[in-house]
């Protein structure tokens, strides 16, 4: 298939047995479309330029995508991250090769959102320490009265970024009358009234907050901004929750607040080091509840988010530009504007 639209997935979307290690990704549309063939390459992370060489898109699941990943070719035109995150992906080296690197908001929205309730009424309702106590029968029901659960309305809860996630975990808890606060320098104002929400200092988002979500992507400028002063700001009977990615929080000084029992407890779907050192304190406190970077994890998580991978990337087989691209300037580029004309004349928009 010389003229085909040509299009590799990352190795890790395959068990070492060959079967496929999320069977919830339907890539049946994707092998029944027109003009498109699809290859699994071997599993490299980085993934190897040469690897690469001869597709015009890229579906990546977790390997990471460094610029010495980036072909000599400079065929490939896309990366379809299976996700949000995309600290695994060097953006900038996407960019200088014209690669519109695309996320898949769609697919995660809701399961996230989902997830981060989850954790907000188990901290709340003292899930675990009742299933604990229930597990001890008459001795545990004895202890009932020692572990009342906090009520939510009325309540503050704060989220640390209001963007695709975070706005839709507001729309999910407005039936809760909570009070609603944010703190997001690139918050859409206009969704911010609609939703509610008051947009506050990060200062006042740690001092307020009943219960505090962070939402905001892994940059630079985020690394560790959860750090031991901001933490200190926070109420002794504060939540905070982390499902976005690790190292967004100071680990060392989160796992040393919540020694000191200085804030009510935390909720973590993600960790600084993943997996943990198995010796990491933070695994022995009963004041957080741990997931492993995968409470989102459902059937309609991961369909959703093969889905818009797949769109994307047939999307630009059709010289249309896919939704959710990361780094818009590559949409400006005349190369990138090219190969989009060269896709629709081959295989029609």
């Amino acid at each position: 298939m010389a003229d085909s639209f040509r299009v590799a997935l990352s190795g890790d979307f395959k068990k070492a047995d060959g079967s496929p290690t999320y069977p919830d990704f339907d890539l049946g549309p994707l092998k029944s479309a027109p003009g498109v063939e699809m290859v699994f390459i071997d599993s490299a992370s980085p993934i190897k330029a040469e690897q690469l060489e001869d597709f015009d898109a890229l579906i990546l699941l977790a390997h990471r995508f460094g610029r010495e990943s980036v072909p000599k070719s400079r065929r490939l035109a896309v990366i379809a991250r299976f996700g949000v995150g995309y600290d695994t992906v060097d953006v900038e080296a996407c960019t200088d090769a014209d690669i519109a690197l695309v996320i898949t908001p769609d697919g995660v929205r809701r399961p996230v959102a989902v997830s981060i309730v989850t954790l907000m009424l188990a901290l709340t309702g003292k899930l675990m320490i009742k299933d604990k106590l229930t597990r001890e029968a008459a001795t545990g029901f004895a202890k009932r009265s020692d572990h009342m659960g906090v009520g939510l309305v009325g309540r503050t809860l704060g989220a640390l970024g209001i963007g695709n996630i975070g706005a839709e975990l507001f729309r999910l808890v407005r039936p809760f009358d909570m009070k609603f606060i944010a703190h997001d320098p690139y918050a859409d104002k206009a969704v911010a009234k609609e939703l509610g929400i008051e947009l506050v200092s990060i200062e006042d988002l740690f001092r307020r907050s009943d219960v505090l979500s962070v939402s905001c992507p892994l940059t630079p400028d985020t690394r560790h901004i959860v750090n031991a002063e901001r933490l200190a700001l926070m109420k002794p009977t504060a939540y905070i929750i982390n499902t976005a990615r690790g190292p967004i929080i100071d680990q060392k000084a989160l796992t040393e607040v919540l020694q000191k029992r200085a804030i009510a407890g935390a909720g973590l779907d993600v960790l600084e080091a993943e997996p943990p050192d198995p010796n990491d304190p933070i695994l022995t406190l009963d004041n957080v509840i741990l997931a492993p970077h995968a409470l989102c994890w459902t059937d309609q998580c991961f369909a959703g988010n093969g889905a818009a991978d797949v769109r994307a990337v047939i999307d630009v087989q059709h010289g249309r530009v896919p939704r959710g691209v990361v780094n818009r300037k590559v949409l400006e580029s005349a190369r990138f504007k090219e190969r989009l004309d060269k896709f629709a004349q081959r295989f029609g928009k």
